[in-house]
């Protein structure tokens, strides 16, 4: 079973407010000098952030925050973040499959056409009709 793709967008803006709330000041998140001096794209989301947005799109789907029994990702790729009022789009997918004890949730989550995360998976003991 697949579930209805969940889109979020990301700006600089809510860089700020993400690193605020978290303590992450790592320039790389807000400073394209720093963050291409180190071979980054430029300013990259915060890894947390990005897992954040995730476990949001299973709580959508869920309805429920408590039916998060465990959430597992592998960052695979950066999400630039360009300076602009748009900023940039993280999508999420999920299909289901059996799981012991659970049944899971198989996520992707891929911006502009490139995966940004691998293994991404999230037991889900109330999946309704499985």
């Amino acid at each position: 079973m697949e579930l209805a793709p969940r889109t979020y967008r990301i700006t600089r803006a809510e860089l700020v407010r993400y690193a605020g709330a978290s303590g992450d000041f790592n320039p790389i998140h807000w400073s394209d000098r720093i963050a291409t001096g180190v071979g980054l794209p430029g300013v990259i989301a915060h890894g947390m952030y990005t897992m954040a947005l995730v476990a949001r799109a299973v709580v959508e789907w869920t309805g429920d925050p408590a039916a998060i029994v465990d959430l597992r990702v592998r960052f695979t790729r950066p999400v630039p973040v360009p300076d602009t009022d748009e900023g940039t789009e993280l999508m999420v997918t999920a299909t289901v499959r059996d799981g012991e004890p659970y049944p899971e949730l198989v996520l992707t989550a891929t911006c502009a056409g490139e995966k940004v995360l691998g293994m991404a998976v999230a037991p889900w003991p109330t999946v309704p009709g499985v």
